[in-house]
């Protein structure tokens, strides 16, 4: 089996893998390769034919393949090279990838390894819904696809499962193609995405019942029904043609289950310290895969700066690893990114990202050696993204273990001015 030699091998070509790969050679690093097991670059992205893309990242408004197509231009113009087709089926240690393409299989052994995978929706599978198995039942991402690559309708009146932005998304989709949702359903009892975007189900003319929960799908050829208890207790059964499933995201880290490296139980995707790099140093990995989930915008983001810190460990400007610290955090705080932190005294990313499981209002507190060094009083709903600057906390080599714990109480009332 041949070998090929590469300086930086990137895995996934969404915006946080060809952002990366386009800081990695103005950082000065000369081969640069992204592999994509599609026949086609750019993510995610390629699939959203709406706006808003690329504001912050080239100062003007793009739709979703618009913006996937000028990110793998710049990345082709940055002098990148990219490898669509290609499979990685393991990873190895130092850097070691084994790939398969149409050429057959062939080993690429790169000095570094930039993850960049992304996240996938939750199948109805792993939901446990019960009832028939008609056709109808999709998630957004087959929905996307549906409509933007093969510009069909796979249903005309069905039923929006979630209330995450992607969900609201899929309305917009759905409302640009005739497709007229009979209803959007939300188990929790407020919407999971931002006020006053959670308005917008209700602007398009789409109810949304909150507390209710998919019991069963019913359908012999189609989808022809869907029974939904709602927030009293009733059980309504709702006519539809077909069933849209969204949100619920997992990080794509099927290579990484299978692999050496750490694997975190609560965000699901690779433990990493605060330089990217994860529990083998010739890995680093950035963008959804490292929590579910962040805009396109943000993995963008996200990538190019763990491309910067990756350009600097190959010039041997971080030290190594020696040591790491666990960043222990406990319920209603279900994730926490990084997971580890090298006491090195250089500068790495910006920020801890926490998610928490449920909605909750009390005090957020950085304990380091069980001596308080931060706190903030918030109100946190699930999926919401919590920052805390890693700056602020003073981290020195002397501290032996760093904790995160959230004091209040769940289920504040809704936001003002958010529908309930």
């Amino acid at each position: 089996m041949k070998t090929e030699y590469v300086d930086v091998a990137i895995i996934g070509s969404g915006p946080a893998g060809l952002s990366a790969a386009v800081e990695l050679r103005r950082q000065g690093v000369d081969n640069v390769v992204v592999i994509e097991r599609d026949s086609v670059a750019g993510g995610v992205p390629r699939h959203c034919g709406h706006p808003p893309f690329g504001v912050r990242e080239y100062g003007r408004l793009y739709t979703g393949p618009d913006y996937a197509r000028r990110n793998v231009a710049e990345a082709l113009a940055a002098g990148v090279h990219l490898r669509l087709g290609h499979t990685v089926t393991q990873l190895g240690h130092g850097g070691c990838l084994q790939l398969v393409s149409n050429d057959g299989a062939f080993t690429l052994q790169a000095k570094r390894v930039l993850l960049a995978t992304g996240v996938r929706e939750n199948p109805r599978s792993a939901r446990l819904i019960g009832g028939d198995r008609p056709l109808g039942v999709i998630n957004t991402g087959a929905l996307q696809a549906y409509l933007y690559l093969q510009h069909l309708k796979p249903f005309e009146r069905p039923l929006i499962v979630g209330t995450e932005l992607v969900s609201l998304s899929s309305v917009f989709s759905c409302r640009r193609a005739g497709i007229k949702p009979v209803a959007m359903i939300e188990s929790n009892f407020r919407t999971t995405a931002r006020w006053p975007l959670s308005l917008f189900p209700w602007l398009c003319g789409v109810p949304v019942h909150y507390g209710a929960q998919l019991l069963e799908i019913h359908g012999t050829g189609r989808v022809e029904a869907a029974s939904v208890r709602l927030a009293n207790g009733q059980v309504q059964r709702l006519a539809c043609d077909g069933v849209l499933l969204t949100g619920q995201f997992l990080p794509e880290a099927s290579l990484v289950r299978q692999s050496h490296l750490m694997l975190d139980p609560g965000s699901r995707g690779p433990v990493i310290d605060q330089y990217g790099r994860c529990s083998d140093p010739a890995y680093f990995a950035a963008g959804n895969l490292l929590r579910p989930v962040e805009t396109a915008g943000w993995s963008w983001r996200e990538g190019a700066r763990v491309a910067r810190l990756l350009a600097k460990d190959l010039r041997g400007e971080i030290p190594a690893a020696h040591r790491t610290l666990a960043i222990r955090c406990r319920p209603p705080l279900k994730l926490c990114v990084p997971q580890r932190f090298a006491p090195t005294g250089v500068a790495g990313l910006e920020h801890l990202q926490l998610r928490v499981s449920t909605a909750c209002e009390g005090e957020l507190t950085v304990y380091a050696d069980g001596v308080p060094i931060w706190n903030k009083a918030l109100a946190c709903l699930p999926e919401r993204r919590i920052l805390i600057p890693i700056a602020a906390l003073k981290l020195n080599a002397r501290i032996t273990q760093l904790d995160v714990d959230f004091v209040g109480d769940e289920h504040p009332a809704p936001n003002k001015g958010e529908t309930p």
